[in-house]
């Protein structure tokens, strides 16, 4: 798949610890939860054309763990990785979030998926315990790799998986 779609998401920082994105998808809900649920279905476009996806673990439940590891382009091995706190299915994921390059800045990430005019409208609220950290985030180059990853999610569930 290749990251060719003109919809993309906004992204605001509505406090000093906090990143919010919202994006509107052509899909129902359910389509998109499992595009976040799933593993294989993730490692098809949670890559964002910048890195080759090394492994993907999901145990979608509340106390349950994740972690999704990958190889940048340039050699750079990584992971994210946390708990699940929150899971109602096709409509909220809440859980922790760590970065392996920068360990002791977890976060927490509520996504939501809402049904609306035949599609689905997504918010992912990213809450960090310092600003520092927030800038941290919004400095690393997320939003570029954030967009692509978003459209080929977009093409993903325009193939009624």
């Amino acid at each position: 798949m290749t990251a060719t779609n003109d919809r993309r998401a906004t992204v605001t920082t509505p406090t000093d610890t906090q990143i919010l994105i919202t994006r509107e998808f052509d899909a129902p809900r359910n389509l998109l939860y499992r595009a976040f649920t799933t593993p294989e279905l993730l490692r098809r476009w949670w890559h964002a054309n910048r890195c080759e996806v090394l492994g993907i673990e999901m145990d979608v439940r509340v106390g349950g763990r994740w972690r999704w590891e990958a190889k940048a382009f340039n050699g750079y091995e990584f992971a994210f990785y946390g708990e699940y706190r929150e899971v109602v299915p096709d409509e909220r994921l809440v859980s922790t979030e760590t970065f392996s390059g920068v360990p002791d800045a977890q976060a927490v990430n509520t996504t939501t998926f809402v049904e609306k005019d035949g599609g689905t409208h997504l918010e992912i609220l990213v809450e960090h315990q310092t600003k520092a950290n927030r800038d941290g985030h919004l400095e690393s180059g997320m939003e570029d790799g954030l967009q692509d990853a978003l459209t080929l999610l977009e093409e993903l569930v325009r193939e009624r998986i």
